[in-house]
């Protein structure tokens, strides 16, 4: 994944399921720090205390921080195969917590790796996954009769729209991934007859939907 792109959790999410008695609840939040992963599996930790395991797992940093935790099942039965979960799926910045209360039948080795690894992923596909792209922030300032086809013209430059304002002039905010910068500036003079001109004020990552197979 390039430096300027991530895969990560669109929103908190919670599914369930049950099997053989046994009660799995996958949870999953995006965070941005190992401070906020650990405050989520304490807020899980407690919210399930009576549950006979809270197995979590959490990413980090691009992949490069990853840490997980068993929680008395069985050595590389349910930790692991969260993390594994996460991996596949390229995601970082993000914890998943899978609760367990058994149902008094034992799943055996296997059983509880694919159990841990569908409540990670139920967790996964509830909370949605977007890339974040570091994306330009920026402007164009136009008169009320250009502004008539002005957020048109960004949207299909491929940018967003992120705010309006409106006083003697209306100054239009978006938000632009960085590779198509010199195609906006360079159509938006075209479009305008050299009238308009984008400026480009920071950086800011931003969200964009991803078409999971």
């Amino acid at each position: 994944m390039a430096a300027d792109r991530y895969l990560t959790i669109a929103r908190a999410a919670v599914d369930e399921f049950v099997e053989k008695r046994s009660r799995f609840i996958g949870a999953i939040q995006p965070v941005t720090t190992e401070e906020e992963a650990l405050a989520f599996i304490r807020a899980r930790q407690k919210q399930y205390w009576d549950a006979t395991h809270n197995v979590y797992a959490y990413v980090l940093n691009g992949g490069n921080l990853c840490r997980f935790s068993d929680d008395g099942e069985p050595q590389g039965t349910a930790g692991i195969p969260v993390l594994d979960v996460l991996r596949k799926e390229g995601l970082t910045d993000c914890a998943v917590v899978v609760t367990r209360y058994f149902g008094g039948i034992l799943l055996g080795g296997g059983g509880l790796v694919r159990a841990y690894s569908h409540g990670a992923k139920i967790a996964v596909d509830a909370g949605g996954v977007v890339e974040m792209r570091l994306c330009l922030q920026g402007a164009v300032t136009c008169d009320y009769s250009q502004y008539g086809w002005v957020p048109a013209f960004l949207t299909d430059a491929g940018a967003t729209v992120t705010d309006t304002q409106f006083g003697e002039a209306v100054d239009v905010y978006f938000s632009l991934p960085q590779e198509k910068r010199a195609h906006l500036k360079t159509t938006l003079i075209d479009r305008s007859n050299g009238r308009l001109e984008a400026v480009f004020t920071g950086e800011e990552w931003a969200p964009f939907p991803v078409e999971r197979k």
